[in-house]
Formats: C-alpha cells, structure tokens, sequence
C-alpha cells in the first residue's frame, strides 16, 4: 500500500469541522484505492486561537517544521498533502508535495497578505472548486492543478433525509466565531425575527467562552462540536440553511445542506458560484434578512432540485473518482 502524508495543523486534527472532516473522509476513501493515509501534524500548539500578534498560525508552521520532518522520515513517506500555506517550504525537503488549501490569500480572509508570501512557491494545488483554480492561477501562477471536491457523506444524507420533520420556522447556520464568518449577523436576524428558531452551530467547544461576549437572544440555540450523524439530523429539522461568510474556499457545510433538501441563502461573492441550484437564492448584508425569510416562507418543505444538484456535483463518489484519477497520475 502506497502512503502518503496529510500534513494539518494540530487544532484542525482536533475540532469537529471542516478539515477534519476532510481528513477522515479522505483516509477512508483512499483506503478503498489501496491508499495509506497518514496523519501529520506538529506537536507544539504555538497559539489555540487565530491572529494574536506573534503567534499567527504561519509563523507556528514554521517553527514546527523539526517535528513534521521527523514524522515524515520515520513513516519513510515520499508523496505529502499539506492543508496550510505554512507548510509549503516542504517542498524542499520533499520532492513530491501538493497543497490542498482549506484557506486561500483573499482580501475577505484575515491573515492573507501572511500567506502570500507562501504561495508564491507554491507549484502544484488540488483545489475544491473551479473559482479557486483560476484564482490561484491568476494571482500565483500555478497551472498544475487538479479540481476534486470534498465529498458529503451519502449514507448520512439518504439515512437522515425526511422532509416531514423539516420545522418550518428552523433556520441554521454553521460556522466559527471568527469576523468574516460573521455571526453577529446571524444573531441580529434573531433578535429582529422572534418567531424564528435560529440555531448556530460552532465546530469547536473553544467557542462556548467567546460566545459569551455576545448578548444572545431567546430564540437562537447555540450548539458546539457536533458529530457528523448530529449534523445531518438537526440539517433534516431546518428548512432554511444560511452561510453570510466573507469568503469560503468551499464550504463544506453548505454541500451538506444542499444534499438534504435545504433551502439556501448565500453570499453573492464568486467563491460560492458552484452552488448554483434552483433553490440557492445570492445576497448581501443590505436583503439577506428578507431573503433568509422569503426562503422560510416558501411553498415547499425541502428543494428535490437541490438534493439532486449535490449528489451530482459534490458527493463522496465523485471526490473517490477525482482521487483515483489524481493518485494514478501523482503515485506513478
């Protein structure tokens, strides 16, 4: 069996969202293609939390690099995915390196102008959506690169799937509480729509104490660390899915919802123009309250053409199929 390391942070090893989701989907599918993946991340936590001054996650990247090294050498691993710009100076060490960003140097991104010096070296990617391909392009250069999305889990989608339990005041939101996720937007929507049940769910528990600077009301149910079968089931119960961050290199959650009949309010910026289905509805800060309710009053208790949309473009069958493309052409 071939091994290949997956270089992540220690924190995204750890909390229950995005990249660790990643991580556990993509071990598993690589297993089914006679695949070894092996975890890699640095022992020493440099900073819990992201962007206090001296302590930015880059900089613990590459104060890191000793310990990624030795992990690499002693599993005797030639071929590595590495998930943050921080690690990109691997290449140095070994010869065949890809990244795959669960972050890209956008403006909308807190940090970025620390990552671009990163992916100025950077010369081959796997990336999550065509918008990302001809970004990296365009701003970096790097023509070597492959398209494969994170696939949702299809036995999650089918098993919890029952539009009858869809509550029809539910709206959900999944995020962090970080600025450009915005979830002080999430929390005004609330205060100003009472009759709505607004739940917020955080992938880390880290975010139980930041909550609190917030003056939360009566009608949003904060949720924290879900595991994926927790996910899937509370996604059945909502109607609508709202995701108003700045930016998202793909947003996971947001396939998720569209593979379980969610209706979808989204940002307008092109990061998100492959969600494109008959009920994904594009706004901004000035009507997302109004179209957030509009879709809450819609005719239908979940989007069929959504569903369909999702198992079509981003399933886990069509992440297996873009991996034994990729790994045919990369191990050999």
């Amino acid at each position: 069996m071939k091994k290949v390391g997956l270089v992540m942070r220690k924190i995204q090893f750890t909390e229950a969202q995005g990249p660790r989701v990643f991580a556990e989907r993509l071990k598993q599918i690589a297993s089914e293609l006679g695949v070894e993946i092996i975890f890699i991340s640095p022992e020493r936590h440099v900073s819990g939390y992201d962007w206090i001054p001296g302590y930015e996650h880059e900089k613990g990247d590459l104060v890191n690099y000793d310990i990624v090294l030795d992990q690499i050498y002693k599993e005797n691993i030639e071929h590595v995915i590495y998930t943050v710009s921080g690690f990109t100076f691997l290449k140095m060490f070994i010869k065949n390196c890809v990244l795959f960003p669960h972050s890209f140097p956008d403006p909308a991104l807190t940090g970025y102008e620390m990552m671009k010096p990163f992916y100025s070296i950077v010369d081959k990617a796997i990336v999550q959506t065509d918008f990302l391909k001809r970004e990296i392009t365009r701003n970096f250069g790097v023509t070597d690169v492959n398209v494969i999305p994170i696939g949702f889990n299809e036995q999650l989608a089918n098993m919890y799937y029952d539009p009858d339990h869809v509550v029809d005041n539910r709206i959900l939101w999944i995020g962090r509480d970080e600025e450009n996720r915005r979830p002080d937007l999430v929390i005004e929507y609330a205060r100003q729509n009472p009759d709505k049940e607004v739940y917020m769910v955080f992938g880390g528990v880290r975010y139980k104490e930041s909550m609190k600077k917030y003056d939360i009301p009566n009608n949003v149910k904060l949720q924290f660390a879900l595991t994926q079968d927790e996910v899937f089931a509370l996604m059945n119960s909502a109607k609508v899915f709202w995701n108003c961050s700045k930016f998202d290199t793909f947003a996971m959650p947001l396939t998720e919802a569209m593979a379980m009949g969610k209706i979808i309010v989204k940002p307008e910026h092109p990061c998100y123009g492959h969600f494109s289905s008959q009920h994904s509805f594009s706004g901004n800060e000035q009507n997302w309250f109004e179209l957030v309710n509009m879709a809450a009053a819609a005719p239908i208790k979940a989007s069929a053409e959504n569903r369909q949309y999702a198992f079509d473009k981003f399933s886990s069958s069509v992440m297996k199929e873009g991996y034994k493309n990729f790994f045919e052409d990369w191990l050999n």
